[in-house]
């Protein structure tokens, strides 16, 4: 059983800084990549950042990356995702995710933090 509780969204300026936290209650956590996934309005989700979490080896979207900074904190279960210099572009309901490491799809899902970034 895997539960993930995102939080951290909120109403930011442009330029600014927002970080995000994903609680995580997994049974096994070395078998597992978590992701941060986003969806804006009228588009397609998005993928952002993965990090496994037994390596902590991380990967970007070309769209994100040197902006974003995906990161785990093993001793409180948590995986957070950074966002820097936010743009009206970002502004989104963010999701966190949990894929088995040996699985391509995430099926373990949060219910989505929105964050909203005004010019």
């Amino acid at each position: 059983q895997v539960q993930l509780v995102e939080s951290g969204g909120g109403l930011a300026q442009a330029g600014g800084s927002l970080t995000l936290a994903c609680a995580a209650s997994i049974r096994t956590f070395s078998e597992y990549v978590m992701g941060w996934f986003r969806r804006a309005p009228g588009k397609e989700r998005e993928f952002l950042a993965s990090i496994s979490w037994s390596s902590g080896g991380t990967v970007y979207a070309d769209s994100v990356k040197g902006r974003f900074t995906i990161s785990r904190d093993s001793a409180k279960n948590t995986v957070y995702l950074q966002m820097n210099n936010l743009t009206p572009e970002d502004t989104a309901v963010y999701y966190c995710a949990a894929r088995f490491v040996l699985s391509r799809d995430y099926n373990n899902w949060g219910q989505g933090t929105q964050v909203t970034v005004s010019s």
